[in-house]
């Protein structure tokens, strides 16, 4: 099942049609059992009609956050930290990537507050300071007050490399601004946790051409899903559930950086695709 959050309400998609939810919505996903709970909640309405649904999602559709904090992990994937490593070995911090892949402590940072984040079709930004910038797609995890895993979505981590690579230290300047973060456009909510095979497609366009595409199966995170929430909950309460991007393994070359205008399309098997647009903030 999916759920989108619109300027005219939260709208869930299953197997039957489209149905209204009318309730508020973090109080709607952060529960214990959201799957079953949004089924209840579609029983026995009138689905909505597709067209007129299409044009909602095709116009007002949002980021499907409300009141949470989203955060990152880092490292969890090999090429993540060869790129890591790449772009630090002339500030001297290339062996902190290697520690940090073989440590049982995972990396994980605070990434954005929700007035942040842009949804599907919204513009990202690239920050004017830095010469090195890039997108970065990511399964990304809605994880309740109780810290249990209720559903997925797609993230995109905004990065500027050129400031990670100077200095180490620089990580929050590198990861935070205006408009780095992205997620959508639904919450994916299956019955079972999601497969190992699922699989993460990143597509960059400039001036309408390819300039870039690749994919990879999240089966090769080093870290579990539940690994990664278990740190993050150890010693932070979230009273509405939080968002966490779990890591990237698709890294575009080293001699690219985005441009203002390019299109980031990133795809997630059963998630649909985030589509978001480069801008430099004014």
């Amino acid at each position: 099942m999916k759920l989108y959050k619109t300027k005219q309400g939260a709208i869930l998609h299953n197997d039957k049609g489209y149905y209204s939810i009318n309730v508020e919505w973090d109080a709607l996903i952060n529960n214990d059992n959201l799957y079953h709970l949004i089924y209840l909640l579609a029983e026995g309405q009138e689905p909505l009609k597709e067209a007129d649904v299409l044009t909602i999602l095709e116009n007002d559709i949002e980021a499907p956050i409300g009141q949470q904090e989203v955060w990152a992990a880092g490292v969890t994937y090999l090429r993540s930290r060869d790129a890591r490593k790449e772009e630090s070995k002339d500030s001297g911090g290339a062996s902190m990537y290697d520690k940090v892949y073989d440590a049982d402590r995972p990396e994980l940072f605070f990434k954005s507050l929700p007035h942040r984040v842009a949804g599907h079709n919204q513009h990202v930004n690239i920050r004017k300071d830095s010469t090195w910038n890039v997108p970065e797609p990511e399964l990304t995890l809605f994880i309740n007050s109780s810290g249990n895993i209720q559903a997925y979505t797609i993230g995109n981590d905004m990065s500027s490399r050129s400031i990670e690579g100077e200095n180490t230290l620089y990580l929050p300047q590198a990861k935070i601004y205006e408009r780095s973060a992205a997620i959508g456009p639904c919450l994916y909510i299956p019955e079972k946790p999601i497969s190992d095979k699922t699989m993460i497609e990143m597509v960059i366009k400039r001036s309408g051409n390819e300039v870039f595409r690749d994919s990879v199966s999240i089966s090769r995170m080093k870290r579990s899903l539940n690994e990664l929430v278990i740190y993050l909950y150890a010693e932070c309460d979230f009273k509405n559930g939080c968002f966490l991007m779990t890591g990237t393994c698709i890294v575009p070359p080293n001699d690219f950086t985005l441009n203002e205008k390019d299109e980031v399309s990133i795809s997630i098997d059963n998630i649909g695709t985030l589509t978001n647009h480069i801008a430099i903030r004014l």
